[in-house]
């Protein structure tokens, strides 16, 4: 009789997990939402008709604003790409298995960084 020795998280455990990557994911294109009606709208304070030092300053902070939705809105979409990998992972049973040391990933830094692929320990010989 062959005995099972791989490591992972319980079923129980993995349901938990799968609860709150989903409420991230949630939260995370409601926040991706924000970042790109921010982008999109046009910040045109009625500064048209002021002096032109500061209609300069006014286009280049929008400029670099624009710049910065642009990259936060990037980041929030890798955020969203991992957690749907997460839940992947959950659905073949891996998640939570760190892929370097092959070790289970401390439950409370997945609590913290669901997404996370590496242990502590793996991250940290980085």
């Amino acid at each position: 009789m062959s005995v099972d020795t791989t490591v992972r998280y319980s079923d129980a455990d993995l349901a938990e997990f799968k609860t709150l990557i989903q409420e991230k994911i949630e939260h995370a294109k409601h926040d991706l939402e924000l970042i790109k009606s921010a982008y999109m709208n046009d910040h045109n304070n009625g500064t048209d008709d002021t002096s032109p030092t500061f209609k300069a300053f006014d286009e280049g902070s929008e400029v670099m604003s624009k710049e910065s939705n642009s990259q936060l809105a990037i980041r929030q979409e890798k955020f969203i790409r991992d957690l749907k990998n997460a839940l992947i992972r959950i659905e073949n049973k891996s998640y939570g298995v760190c892929r370097v040391t092959g070790k289970l990933i401390n439950k409370k830094r997945l609590e913290l960084v669901p997404h996370a692929t590496l242990s502590i320990e793996a991250k940290n010989m980085q």
